[in-house]
């Protein structure tokens, strides 16, 4: 039996799920509490759908089947997890769909109606799940937190896309979160770090606070890259913790041609695999577009699923492009993709990854054999 608690957050549709599980994982990480958030809905919509300006959101949004193979991959990684989890769920399942209910162990619910969290709340029930909390939310008015044992209720407000902040419902959930979902952080980074391929394992989590001691958030930032790189020796590394693509691909850049390891919380340690680059391309599991840009090649990778698989990565090319211009690489891809794209195209003059939160100066240099660039700087990147 899996030692972590799998959350999931259900309710009907536009009931503010995905913004909820976007401010708890905040407060979670505030809080040193090691988890996962799992968005088991076909949009793949990360942090960035929170973080990225509205125009840009609306451009990178892509909407997926939720399939039957969707639904076995997602009840997989849940069984199989490596962390506690958050688990963002469609509001509409069909009995297939609520397969994934069944590898869960607790519930919150959110609905703007009393139907609709009777529904929800007899659905979770159903599975075994142990509610958490029971919450109204409306657009409109203020917090209401009416009682916190043994299920939190209340009502929330305001989870609206990009404006949402925490308030004291938020915050009294988190504190329910934080008891269920604390482990000792030690204890449990021993455990992954034990299983590491390599012997150095880089902890982003860590390294953060030295760069930042005073920032509460501790996000990295692009130009503390040339800070970060003269850290790290080059020799194989494993890369363990939360941090920006870009940070990725420079690190794995900068330690080849030796190896890393990511760890990635729904399937452990990976390695990036070799890409070979072909001219003509056959349908796969990626579809690439390719743009000419004036000074270099914008590549942006979109899976053609709603769940891209490690496994089928020794099976995937990648394409050729021209070996004299720089490349620029976007697409909501897991790290295991990107990093092993940025190896495909070390070669080439200066290489940058684009944050959609950085938009207009989206792209971050990751590799340059060109004084023009340094690893860290920012270019603009159009996202049409």
């Amino acid at each position: 039996m899996n030692p972590f608690p799998a959350v999931i957050i259900g309710g009907p549709p536009h009931s503010g799920k995905s913004v909820l599980t976007y401010l708890l994982s905040h407060l979670l990480r505030e809080r040193k509490i090691e988890h996962y958030v799992l968005r088991a809905c076909p949009d793949g919509e990360g942090d960035w759908s929170q973080e990225a300006a509205p125009e840009q959101v609306r451009l990178l949004r892509q909407k997926g089947a939720f399939d039957q193979t969707f639904v076995d991959r997602v009840c997989r990684d849940i069984e199989r997890r490596h962390l506690p989890l958050l688990i963002d769920v469609g509001g509409r399942p069909t009995s297939d769909q609520e397969r994934i209910l069944r590898h869960c162990t607790h519930a919150i619910v959110l609905s703007a109606t009393a139907e609709g969290l009777h529904e929800w709340r007899h659905r979770v029930e159903r599975y075994g799940l142990i509610v958490i909390a029971e919450l109204f939310s409306v657009l409109n008015g203020n917090d209401q937190l009416e009682a916190e044992t043994p299920v939190l209720r209340g009502v929330i407000s305001g989870l609206e896309r990009h404006t949402a902040q925490s308030g004291v419902v938020t915050t009294a959930l988190a504190n329910r979160l934080e008891r269920l979902m604390r482990y000792d952080s030690k204890e449990l980074k021993d455990h992954i770090f034990r299983q590491a391929p390599y012997e150095m394992v880089v902890d982003l989590s860590q390294l953060v606070q030295q760069l930042h001691p005073a920032n509460a958030k501790q996000n990295y930032l692009p130009e503390d890259l040339p800070n970060v790189l003269s850290q790290i020796p080059q020799n194989p590394v494993s890369i363990y913790g939360r941090g920006p693509n870009w940070l990725y691909a420079a690190l794995t850049l900068h330690v080849a041609p030796h190896q890393v390891a990511l760890f990635d919380p729904r399937l452990g340690w990976v390695k990036p695999l070799s890409l070979p680059c072909v001219s003509r391309l056959k349908p796969g599991i990626v579809d690439w577009q390719i743009r000419v840009e004036p000074t270099y090649t914008l590549l942006t990778a979109r899976s053609t699923r709603p769940y891209l698989e490690y496994d089928e990565l020794a099976q995937l090319e990648a394409p050729t492009l021209d070996p004299q211009r720089g490349v620029v690489i976007s697409g909501k891809i897991p790290y295991w993709l990107l990093t092993s794209l940025v190896l495909a195209y070390r070669n080439h003059p200066w290489l940058a990854v684009v944050q959609p939160q950085l938009y207009p100066l989206a792209g971050v240099i990751v590799l340059s054999r060109q004084m023009q660039y340094t690893p860290g700087d920012r270019i603009a990147v159009p996202l049409d």
